[in-house]
């Protein structure tokens, strides 16, 4: 019974999602016919929809800040995955429009293909091309002042529960050759709201934590190799979601 209330729980997120992607999609679709004009306007279309879907359903986010973020200026944002919640999660998190670097089956699915065809960036990480165009892509948008997020670990882990899993490289030295602070956002508990997409072991309601950490500015890792950058980075995220 548990189990099959935590289905339906998620099925009505998906429908929740969809009722209120439907909604947004003639506005998303005509502003993304000039989506670099039109690029803030598409994203917070985005917020307001995934925000309001999750909202409905009973989830509710909680955010604590090791420090004070200056939000007007841009980040390379590096959270862990474990949920397709985390979007959401950041969509709450950050106040200024970002751009999410995410895999590129994301261009398939019906809600986020619009998306990464307009403002995000999809990435084939097993070719070496789709890899270098996406990576200047995201340099670009940092220099135009933009936040783009990075899931340092690549893909939600097939472990459950889920641990932090080994980083890769791009976001690191994406940091280091565009002077960008690191970000490290933490989700504590997203994976146990929904864990992946939610097909195994369904939804519930509940807070999702988040532990926004200091920046870790590109002034003071410039002359550092990426390893030693993302090796920081990863022990400091570890360290809080262990606990």
């Amino acid at each position: 019974m548990r189990l099959f209330l935590k289905r339906f729980h998620k099925n009505l997120y998906i429908f929740a999602a969809f009722f209120f992607f439907s909604l947004c999609f003639p506005f998303i679709y005509f502003l993304a016919k000039n989506a670099t004009k039109n690029y803030q306007k598409i994203v917070q279309l985005r917020k307001w929809f995934s925000l309001t879907s999750v909202h409905l359903v009973g989830i509710r986010f909680k955010v604590s800040y090791e420090t004070p973020i200056d939000w007007s200026r841009p980040y390379i944002l590096c959270p862990n995955h474990s949920s397709i919640l985390d979007i959401t999660a950041l969509n709450y998190v950050c106040p200024q429009p970002f751009t999410f670097m995410g895999k590129e089956e994301l261009l398939k699915n019906p809600i986020t293909r619009i998306f990464f065809k307009s403002v995000d960036i999809p990435v084939n990480r097993d070719s070496k091309i789709s890899s270098f165009k996406a990576y200047k892509r995201a340099s670009q948008l940092l220099q135009e002042g933009r936040s783009v997020v990075i899931f340092p670990e690549g893909k939600i882990d097939h472990l459950y529960p889920p641990i932090l899993q080994k980083f890769k490289p791009g976001a690191f030295r994406m940091a280091i050759d565009n002077n960008i602070p690191i970000l490290p956002i933490v989700i504590h508990n997203a994976w146990e709201i929904m864990w992946d997409d939610g097909q195994k072991f369904g939804s519930k309601p509940g807070t999702i934590h988040i532990s926004v950490l200091s920046p870790i500015k590109a002034d003071s890792v410039q002359n550092l190799h990426h390893h030693a950058v993302e090796t920081e980075v990863f022990e400091k995220m570890n360290q809080i979601w262990k606990r």
